[in-house]
């Protein structure tokens, strides 16, 4: 049988692919089947046909796996946020073990590498302490919106984008990976933004002014922040958003207007106004608490990465007068994590507000044993002065660029624990470092359940 574009087939889910796509073999020749899980069997159209695989979209699901679950949001399969949800969560975690064993055993060529079960995620919903919701002047409809009885309003939409596309959005009434109040409060921005005398922002034609709605909620204090992201600056509408948000949900303890008039879409302004409250608010991690800005990094799930962060601990073996290293040091969370028990932490960090935001959590933690250099880690790195016992490394999905792998082996530390949230660029990048260091083990943390992303920290020994 030769699999063509536009026809029908009818199969067996077999496995699982790396990105969360059913997998099932034709004739030799891998199709990836969205959305599906191992054990279904479906029937699907194929849409896309190359040399070597296939893809294709299901039409029916003619017999369920058990593996399968009903999912519990409705915008599940049309939201690219948690594509997952009909996965049993158990069984998320299985694959997402066996997704990391794969990558080091296939792009990095990392056999018998001990990869331990996943660590899950405390919750498995309202876990999310940011989300970022965004304005279009186009709400895209869902199948059965299309055929209502009712119209359904198209002029205005805040929600998320549906997967692969910068211009569909969907109006979204509630997303499960976030608190309950948190969508209470985009329900109420929504009424006030659709009722406003400003339109929404348009993605195509970029005119309109609301932009975004971010939504940050600190779980040490039980508080939010809002960040109203518009097109221009018009301190009058926002703030009349700002003070009925307040007044209405008391919890709410800073509102920020990032401005920005750049056609990217990022949540990320040109510059910042306070229209109530404070332009932070704190969370804690194990005993340390972090100051967070509108735009300052912070891990997404304030829970897993208490549990990741004591992986990391357990992984460096510190017992006092060490010196380590942090490579792409953020906002310092890792570094003052381990700061009581090491000699001195130094981190390392391109970005300016990050290193701004790393300095001032050393100060609110009474924090004297770290200090943070800003700048490119691959012009940073030869010119260190010390040579660490421990390296630290927790790169961008991107991994670490190939002169920063040779800087590491030249410097080459006693021990590094490498943090990732890609397991190929994991694998790649231990690949090249294979001959140097003896990969001890690797520990999954589940931050993002319903989601195919999961973080991983290796233990490397120098040989």
């Amino acid at each position: 049988m030769t699999v063509k574009k536009g026809e029908i087939i009818e199969a067996t889910i077999t496995d699982l692919a790396f990105g969360g796509r059913g997998l099932v073999r034709i004739d030799g020749m891998a199709v990836f089947v969205d959305p599906a899980v191992p054990g279904d069997r479906v029937r699907a159209r194929v849409f896309k046909k190359r040399k070597n695989y296939a893809e294709a979209r299901v039409i029916d699901v003619l017999t369920p796996s058990t593996d399968r679950v009903p999912p519990p949001c409705p915008y599940n399969g049309w939201c690219g946020g948690c594509k997952s949800q009909f996965l049993d969560y158990d069984r998320q975690l299985v694959y997402k073990q066996q997704q990391v064993a794969d990558s080091l055993a296939h792009i990095g060529s990392l056999e018998d590498i001990p990869v331990h079960p996943v660590i899950p995620s405390e919750r498995i919903f309202g876990y999310r302490n940011k989300m970022e919701f965004s304005c279009s002047d186009r709400r895209w409809l869902l199948p059965e919106e299309m055929g209502a009885d009712e119209p359904v309003d198209t002029d205005f939409a805040l929600g998320l984008h549906v997967p692969g596309t910068f211009y569909k959005v969907l109006d979204i009434d509630a997303c499960l990976l976030m608190p309950e109040l948190g969508n209470r409060i985009l329900n109420s921005a929504r009424a006030f933004m659709k009722n406003s005398l400003h339109p929404a922002y348009g993605l195509r034609s970029h005119q309109g002014f609301w932009r975004f709605l971010m939504l940050r909620h600190s779980v040490d204090k039980d508080q939010w922040m809002v960040n109203i992201v518009t097109a221009t600056e018009d301190r009058p509408a926002v703030q009349a958003l700002a003070d009925s948000l307040r007044a209405e949900y008391p919890r709410i303890a800073s509102v920020v207007n990032n401005v920005t008039s750049r056609k990217a879409g990022i949540a990320l302004g040109e510059y910042e106004m306070v229209l109530a409250g404070d332009s932070t608010i704190t969370d804690r991690i194990g005993n340390r608490v972090f100051s967070i800005s509108a735009n300052s990094f912070f891990q997404t799930n304030t829970r897993g990465a208490k549990a990741l962060y004591r992986v990391v601990e357990n992984f460096s073996g510190l017992t006092g007068n060490q010196t380590v290293v942090d490579l792409y040091c953020g906002a310092g969370t890792i570094a003052l994590t381990l700061a009581e028990q090491a000699g001195s932490v130094i981190g390392i960090e391109i970005s300016d507000t990050a290193i701004a935001d790393a300095e001032k959590n050393s100060r609110i933690n009474g924090i004297d044993n770290c200090r943070f250099i800003r700048g490119d880690i691959r012009d940073k790195l030869p010119g260190l002065s010390v040579k660490p016992d421990l390296l630290i490394i927790d790169p961008p999905r991107a991994g670490m660029h190939k002169d920063v792998v040779q800087q590491v082996l030249a410097l080459s530390p006693e021990r590094i624990v490498y943090v990732s949230c890609n397991p190929a660029t994991l694998a790649r990048d231990l690949g090249l470092m294979v001959d140097d260091y003896d990969i001890r083990e690797v520990q999954p943390v589940d931050m993002f359940p319903h989601t195919w992303h999961i973080e991983a920290v290796a233990r490397l020994h120098r040989r």
